[in-house]
């Protein structure tokens, strides 16, 4: 049985927005924690999160592969060697993509965000999760009966705060709105956001950005894919390497690594060495930099990758003549992989 570490509660800085308190960096097992993956090394991985003072565990119902192999893994370390410390953990799942066949395996209706809830409390070994998120926007189901199923959540007690995850500025101030209306808190919105994809940073219809939007209403904002799915993490630098999430088939597409996109990272890692960083420290000090960011999630594959993006706390911040030259190359790089399904619509 695994013994954390005493000093974990204070080896990160904290963010309190809207009642939810966040690490800075929290972990994201969306792409590392499947069947793939010996549960020996999920297990080291966490334990060595939480004893680093990470707190915050982010799932999804569709997380592995297969889906729900993630919960499953987090379920047997609840069940296990963190037992004893479930009310110290920010345990956090979301529905909306495909969870399982059928016409009711995704999307936003009442019956499939109730059903998934029940599905990823069972597999996760607990009576709650701590947030419970709508992971997309869904068009062909009202927001009274999505925001519905979330406010069926928290009244029975199987979540004890809820969100949205890749809404628009625009579907996110009428999500606020139809939420006030029925007496619902939204307290976290999680998007994409990195150097290389900027959307949350651009103006909806009413002049404000989602970062605006959040901000106004103390949405606590935690942004996934800092690392823009790995490009900024320095293995693309001289081509695609053979175990790479591009090489294997993953979300990340080859045909991304574009020429231009691959000389603006260049050129980032370059910024990042002369300020005496990596390229992903640079990468998750940007993103932070930005006091509406309150958490980012680093969806790292080993503890050595883990200890270098929590070692980005430790870095200065940014300077405004780091920010300027930084400013030159973090264009968007057309990876915004849920646009389509989100966050355009």
């Amino acid at each position: 049985m695994h013994a954390p570490d005493p000093h974990r509660h204070t080896a990160l800085p904290h963010r309190r927005v809207g009642g939810l308190t966040f690490p800075a960096i929290s972990l994201g097992l969306w792409q590392n924690f499947g069947h793939a993956t010996a549960f020996d090394d999920q297990r080291r991985l966490v334990l060595h999160a939480v004893d680093r003072g990470i707190f915050h565990l982010d799932l999804a119902n569709n997380y592995g592969p297969p889906p729900g192999a993630a919960e499953e893994s987090v379920g047997r370390l609840l069940t296990g060697d963190l037992r004893a410390h479930r009310d110290e953990l920010l345990v956090t799942t979301k529905a909306g993509y495909r969870g399982w066949p059928g016409p009711y395996g995704e999307f936003g209706s009442r019956k499939s965000l109730r059903a998934s809830l029940d599905a990823s409390l069972r597999r996760l070994g607990v009576d709650h999760v701590d947030v419970y998120y709508s992971h997309r926007f869904d068009p062909s189901t009202p927001l009274t009966e999505t925001l519905g199923a979330l406010a069926d959540a928290v009244r029975s007690g199987k979540a004890r705060a809820v969100g949205i995850s890749s809404y628009s500025a625009a579907r996110t101030a009428q999500a606020l709105q139809v939420a006030a209306q029925i007496g619902l808190t939204l307290s976290v919105h999680q998007p994409s956001y990195s150097l290389l994809n900027r959307w949350i940073e651009q103006p909806g219809p009413d002049g404000r950005s989602l970062l605006e939007v959040c901000d106004d209403a103390q949405l606590a904002v935690v942004a996934f894919s800092p690392l823009a799915q790995g490009i900024l993490s320095r293995r693309y630098l001289d081509g695609v390497p053979a175990d790479s999430r591009a090489a294997r088939g993953g979300p990340l597409r080859p045909e991304w690594l574009t020429p231009q996109a691959l000389a603006h990272v260049r050129a980032l890692d370059e910024l990042a060495r002369q300020s005496g960083r990596t390229l992903p420290r640079l990468a998750l000090s940007w993103v932070l930099r930005d006091p509406r960011v309150t958490s980012v999630l680093v969806g790292a594959r080993t503890v050595d990758q883990l200890d270098e993006n929590l070692a980005a706390l430790d870095d200065p911040p940014l300077t405004a003549a780091e920010l300027a030259a930084v400013e030159a190359h973090a264009v968007d790089a057309g990876i915004n992989l849920w646009g389509s399904r989100s966050s355009d619509l």
